[in-house]
């Protein structure tokens, strides 16, 4: 049994320190983590269970199937007749959603913390066993469909950023959009659907996180009694293709006539937590640098000092069960070409390897990047959010306290080595989306 009580620094100056954010842990017999973060500052609770279960554990031919699931997941629970899980929580005066990823998918319900019974019971018995007829099927279909096309079909600027994606990777599913390509979600069939709750929607590949007004003994006594009869499914391990080594450059370049401003980005292949722990720390710390806001140094350089953009930046996300990316964008001012665009970037990532950064600019980063998280946690489904993602990605309660140590470890040195690491042009992917006049 995992059994922990920390007070979470990670949250620390939300809250003072006489009154600490609790956070304990423990597993069911069954299998099912579950995470209780006790904060009584309002009577709300929030239920987020979280699924080992992505986009990219799709099997080839099939992609879509985990985000139609999860609209499937809404529309009956086997309890002998069918139940609108959205009606009955509108009911109780709740708020209720779910999301799919590249590597796991989660749903969420807020409540008055003396309804949590309700949403538990709804939620073990989803897991428990999905009934969907083959016309709730073709319903949820129509509905992903129409979804793809708002987002994606229907927009030139989307469908670039999605072939962009699918340059990016060589083997590794990230290649895939979480959406699913359209040919293959018209595919899908019922079998399709049940089979993949049965493999891998059992209480031995989730997390539930409990967050709000509860203590921990009534998150085991609640726990106990709606998950603890649900049997492990006895879930294999992921496998996942390993991404090759990646030696040329790729680019790619549209027009479009929905497009009125021309956009510059560059992404380069980077380890994420699960794949380089201390480098994902030194590369948030980076990204900060480089692109924080209005004064990270490629909108002061390109936007306020040349003058060459509107807009430039970088983002990087770490919280991927695989690889992930480390990228750069930017817009041009009027009458500057992107191939300008693109060279004053270079010049900017050059100095950075060159040079380094300073310790003026580490620090001011690192105080940004803990207050960034600490803003984004100070709400119960913030935090739930926060601890749920990171645990279904590999790491562990001990490594999410221990983050802002780590991020204040890193070094002027660590910055500069992963730098040179990551900003290798031969593991990169360029994107030109420009209007189709000249």
């Amino acid at each position: 049994m995992l059994a922990v009580a920390v007070a979470v620094v990670l949250l620390a100056g939300s809250r003072s320190e006489a009154d600490p954010l609790e956070i304990a842990g423990f597993r069911l017999d069954n299998g099912l983590e579950v995470v209780v973060i006790s904060d009584h500052r309002a009577p709300v609770v929030t239920q987020m269970l979280w699924y080992r279960v992505g986009s990219a554990d799709e099997e080839p031919g099939k992609s879509g199937l985990a985000h139609l699931v999860e609209h499937l997941m809404f529309r009956g629970v086997r309890t002998g007749e069918q139940v609108d899980a959205s009606t009955l929580i509108k009911r109780i005066g709740g708020e209720e959603n779910a999301f799919t990823s590249h590597d796991y998918t989660a749903y969420h319900q807020t409540v008055v913390s003396n309804r949590l019974d309700v949403i538990m019971q709804l939620e073990a018995r989803r897991m428990a066993g999905l009934e969907v007829p083959a016309a709730d099927l073709e319903i949820e279909r129509k509905v992903v469909l129409e979804e793809r096309f708002v987002r994606v079909a229907n927009s030139d600027a989307a469908r670039f950023r999605e072939q962009v994606n699918a340059a990016t990777w060589l083997a590794y599913p990230y290649r895939l959009p979480v959406i699913g390509w359209e040919h293959e979600i018209r595919a899908l069939e019922l079998d399709d659907v049940l089979e993949f709750h049965r493999r891998w929607y059992g209480p031995d590949n989730a997390v539930l996180v409990l967050a709000g007004d509860l203590t921990e003994a009534r998150a085991r006594e609640l726990a106990r009694r709606y998950y603890g009869a649900i049997p492990r499914r006895g879930i294999a391990p992921r496998s996942r293709v390993r991404e090759p080594e990646q030696v040329v450059p790729r680019r790619l370049a549209m027009r479009s006539p929905q497009v009125g401003q021309p956009s510059w980005q560059r992404r380069y292949i980077a380890p994420g937590y699960a794949t380089g722990l201390d480098d994902a720390h030194a590369l948030e710390v980076l990204s900060v640098v480089l692109g924080g806001g209005t004064t990270g140094r490629l909108y002061r350089s390109l936007v306020v000092e040349q003058k060459l953009a509107v807009s430039a930046g970088c983002w990087y996300r770490g919280d991927a069960l695989g690889p992930t990316t480390f990228g750069f964008y930017a817009s041009p001012s009027p009458g500057v070409g992107l191939d300008v665009l693109e060279a004053a970037v270079e010049a900017e990532v050059n100095r950075l390897l060159a040079e380094g950064v300073t310790a003026r600019e580490r620090d001011t980063a690192v105080r940004r990047l803990r207050r960034s998280v600490i803003l984004e946690s100070d709400t119960v489904s913030g935090s739930a959010r926060i601890i749920g993602a990171a645990l279904v990605t590999g790491r562990s309660l001990e490594a999410i306290r221990s983050w802002p140590e780590r991020v204040a470890a890193v070094t002027v040195d660590d910055i500069r080595r992963v730098a040179a690491s990551v900003f290798r042009l031969e593991r990169s992917v360029t994107g030109e989306l420009r209007p189709s006049r000249p």
